[in-house]
């Protein structure tokens, strides 16, 4: 059986697990020992060197980045497709992708930084939700249009373009910014959440969220015990928005890293 190096709360992982759903793939899921405390060994990082997940082990064949997973996945089993039709849709599904990996996966993940890990506090912690609260609201109205009229991100049918937006809308939802009630996005959501792929995996991140101790966790990152991946996107949504303060202190306070040290992450 496959094996996926996981963890529920990761959207990265999420697109995969979606994929392979929707593929009628079985996986077994596996959370790496050590998050965020260092430790990451074995066969998880024989499968990525970075030690992030998500990391698939297909027999004797490993892969990691979420992105490369999808293609080895769409090239392994192409049927049913979830790449739409034509050069032009496919170079816009993956641009889609490409711009919530990148872009807003970091809001998401700097609301998680304020909420979950009381990164910030008082004045900077209200300048920092409010900057995320409208630069989300500002993606919405992008993913708006680029929906437009069509059913789905990726067309007529449910597939790569849906699994790279479903999982960050839901983060988005988790934090209290829905879409608004009305809109064709909003529409959307509710269609892709129906579908028993995203479904599932909504469920087990939901059900991971509850089961997390966040404020224990909150104060193992005060202690250093805990130490937090700040790294390109993040780390300039988290300047860019007034963050820098957050990135000195946990510089000073030995709870933030900048690049991989073997210790498993929660995301490529």
């Amino acid at each position: 059986m496959l094996k996926l190096y996981d963890h529920p709360l990761s959207p990265y992982a999420q697109k995969v697990k979606i994929a392979l759903r929707e593929k009628g793939q079985p996986f077994e899921t596996l959370t790496p020992g050590g998050l965020g405390a260092g430790g990451a060994a074995g066969e998880f990082l024989q499968a990525n060197p970075r030690a992030e997940v998500p990391a698939l082990v297909d027999g004797e064949v490993r892969i990691f980045d979420s992105t490369i997973i999808l293609e080895y996945i769409e090239d392994r089993w192409p049927d049913p497709p979830l790449l739409p039709a034509g050069a032009a849709e496919r170079a816009r599904v993956r641009m889609l992708e490409e711009a919530m990996d990148t872009h807003f996966e970091a809001i998401n993940w700097g609301l998680s930084e304020i909420r979950w890990f009381r990164r910030a506090e008082g004045e900077l912690e209200r300048t920092l939700l409010a900057r995320a609260a409208s630069q989300t609201r500002r993606w919405f109205a992008w993913l708006e249009d680029e929906l437009a009229d069509r059913t789905w991100f990726n067309g007529e049918r449910f597939g790569w373009g849906d699994l790279a937006v479903a999982p960050y809308l839901n983060g988005s939802v988790g934090h209290g910014l829905p879409p608004d009630k009305g809109t064709r996005l909003a529409a959307w959501l509710e269609r892709a959440n129906a579908r028993s792929s995203v479904a599932r995996t909504a469920e087990e991140a939901a059900a991971s969220s509850r089961a997390a101790a966040m404020p224990n966790v909150a104060e193992l990152v005060r202690q250093g015990l805990f130490k937090r991946e700040y790294r390109d996107h993040r780390l300039e949504w988290m300047i860019k928005s007034g963050g820098a303060q957050v990135v000195i202190d946990g510089l000073a306070k030995d709870n933030i890293r900048f690049s991989p040290d073997f210790g498993p992450r929660a995301g490529d």
